[in-house]
């Protein structure tokens, strides 16, 4: 995909020209791109589909969307809005709030326009022109979803709008949204490429299995568990709709060496040089490099890895050493939180201690916890994603994944379980497959318990699903759908035991949080929005 990821910047003046449009004349001016003479060549649209798919998410939400959930703090500042939404502090004002809604739709706008003139586009092989056409209208169904997720009721825009227009659009009912969504992702699936089929300077592109991958995790937010199950066994017993697979090395997965390996289905694309996200300049430990920490994992989030045995830490005869917490848990928390005593694995190859825990450091205390410091707030800092090829300020150009077959995998295995057909079959090829790959050799932790009860096979596929896919965004839409936010984001969230003993049993009280059910499942509109245009009525509880 090297010409979506780099050609982007080089066409950003002429798409300044198309978003402001231009006046109705006889002839277009031959010395500057205007809508008339603009469409010429694919070339062109290309470039108008590239700012598209870098419109799709981007790096920053990714990773402090964490910090909306149960799962990380962002303890300085209010990062893409995570202390206050986290908090429940925030109103219509916020600003992470508008930029959610104003870049979606900014990127709606930018597929409509495309749809609307690729048609002019002169000697255009049908083929490429269909398939620019879906990805463009599968952008266009993902930043919806996206929306419809945060808002529930949205402008529905088929069509790019005038200034006019978009000040008086209503809200589309949820539902209708939806239902234009999942119709889009089933439409455009015919005129993808498969996976299988990408030459290598295609990689990243949109392919079946990204349309077929969306339309399972729309379908799964809604509960339509029959829909999910149909969508995820397109992908696991078929070729149809590409080759996936579960990576053999779960480290590995999030390494650049590895990129667009076998497990990844849709992802976030960057280059080095040419696009780059540097988050982890203020996520790593600071002796690694950082400057400081503002974005740290939860006690919450390392309590819920288990033992190697296969129980929780606080199931009786797990053997959890609360003095020696980290013996003997599921591998994936060491490739995803760096804890105390951690082994940090340098660029080079080499390995140096972090020291967390107050006045444990030999040397200088760089990344000890401290309150008010610009270490960790939370004992913890991340590990997942750290690029070892990273240049000045961490910047790296690691593509970071969307959607993975690991959570086609979780996402079967929930729709199944909800539905009642959950059986040792299903186990083997999603939950014992997954735990496997992460490193889990013990029988009581990869075999079926047929004595589980169907509660407790959810409260598993949850608890999995939480550890495999921690600090890769995606915490905080799952606790919403399963309308638990009220649960564990009412309270304090917590840090290492290097607090007070007196006060949680030492557990850091980092920060407070409030989640009120009656108006915090839905976002309110933007309060500028809401002033700009008065047929956007505002959702429950906002006004």
């Amino acid at each position: 995909m090297k010409n979506i990821k780099c050609n982007i910047s080089s066409w950003l003046a002429i798409l300044v020209v198309l978003f402001m449009g231009c006046k109705e004349l006889d002839l277009a001016p031959e010395n500057a791109f205007t809508d008339l003479n603009f469409w010429t060549s694919q070339a062109k649209a290309q470039s108008v589909l590239n700012t598209a798919y870098s419109q799709m998410f981007n790096s920053n939400y990714f990773f402090f969307n964490e910090a909306l959930s149960d799962n990380a703090v962002n303890a300085r500042g209010d990062e893409a809005g995570a202390a206050s939404l986290a908090s429940g502090t925030y109103d219509a004002s916020l600003a992470r709030i508008q930029n959610e809604w104003n870049s979606h739709y900014t990127g709606i706008k930018t597929c409509n326009i495309l749809l609307e003139n690729i048609d002019r586009v002169p000697d255009m092989d049908e083929e490429i022109r269909n398939r620019m056409k879906a990805e463009a209208r599968f952008i266009r169904a993902f930043l919806h979803f996206q929306l419809m997720t945060w808002f529930g009721d949205i402008p529905l825009l088929k069509e790019d709008l005038t200034i006019e227009e978009a000040q008086t659009v209503g809200r589309t009912p949820r539902v209708e949204v939806l239902a234009f969504v999942v119709n889009e992702l089933d439409e455009v699936v015919s005129f993808l490429p498969a996976n299988t089929g990408l030459p290598a300077e295609e990689e990243g592109r949109i392919t079946k299995g990204a349309a077929v991958a969306l339309k399972a995790r729309v379908l799964l937010y809604e509960g339509q568990w029959e829909a999910v199950v149909t969508a995820c066994e397109m992908l696991i017993n078929s070729d149809e709709y590409g080759a996936y697979e579960l990576f053999p090395s779960y480290e590995g997965l999030f390494l650049p060496e590895n990129e667009n390996n076998s497990e990844v289905i849709l992802s976030l694309e960057y280059v080095p040089q040419f696009r780059t996200w540097s988050q982890f300049f203020d996520m790593a430990p600071l002796s690694a490099g950082a400057r400081l920490n503002n974005l740290a994992p939860t006690q919450e989030l390392v309590d819920s890895y288990l033992m190697l045995n296969g129980m929780s830490i606080k199931e009786t005869g797990s053997g959890y050493d609360e003095a020696n917490p980290y013996v003997n848990r599921d591998p994936r928390l060491t490739h995803t939180v760096v804890y105390h005593s951690y082994a940090w694995e340098d660029p080079d190859g080499s390995t140096h201690t972090i020291y967390i825990k107050p006045g444990s450091d030999p040397d200088e205390p760089l990344d000890e916890y401290a309150p008010g410091s610009s270490a960790t707030a939370t004992g913890y800092y991340t590990r997942k994603y750290f690029d070892p090829t990273h240049t000045t300020g961490l910047a790296s150009g690691l593509d970071l994944i969307l959607i993975r077959y690991a959570d086609v995998l979780l996402m079967y295995a929930e729709a199944k379980n909800e539905l009642g057909q959950f059986n040792e079959a299903i186990w083997n090829e999603t939950i014992s497959a997954i735990r496997a790959r992460a490193g889990f050799t013990d029988p009581a932790a990869l075999n079926y318990d047929a004595s589980l009860s169907q509660e407790q096979i959810q409260a598993v596929i949850r608890n999995e699903r939480r550890v495999e896919l921690a600090m890769e965004g995606l915490r905080i839409f799952d606790i919403r759908r399963w309308e638990m936010a009220e649960d564990v984001l009412n309270g304090w969230v917590h840090g290492a035991q290097f607090g007070p003993a007196s006060q949680d049993n030492g557990y850091i009280r980092v920060q407070q949080r409030t989640f009120d059910p009656a108006k915090h499942y839905l976002w309110p509109i933007p309060r500028d929005e809401m002033n700009i245009n008065p047929n956007l009525n505002q959702n429950p509880g906002w006004n």
